[in-house]
């Protein structure tokens, strides 16, 4: 199992902030290579400002699916249509709102 780092509630990466039945993804941020299960988690542990991950590096495995521990990259996750590749399981499709915490957009 990959850790994730914060706040989490549950195995499936859910956090005090998000934990709908949806909220089930945990994010490697490009600052510090670690897994947070949201942008508040990251703030309140890490300690430093998050660097969101530039267009070119999309292809960098920096999204874990909190129902199987699959690893994923960031274009499988952009691409996903909020269900996981490997095991179908449902994301949380108001994630997208969140995407300029992250990734380069």
């Amino acid at each position: 199992m990959i850790p994730v780092k914060g706040k989490t509630i549950d195995e499936h990466t859910r956090c005090e902030h998000y934990h709908s039945p949806l909220d089930i993804i945990a994010i490697k941020m490009k600052c510090c290579d670690a897994y947070y299960p949201c942008i508040y988690c990251h703030q309140q542990d890490a300690g430093h400002d998050a660097i969101v991950w530039p267009a070119d590096e999309f292809d960098t495995k920096a999204i874990l699916c909190g129902a199987c521990g699959t690893e994923m990259t960031i274009n499988q996750y952009l691409q996903s249509n909020y269900s996981c590749p490997f095991c179908k399981a449902a994301f949380n499709p108001s994630c997208n709102n969140h995407n300029h915490f992250y990734f380069e957009v």
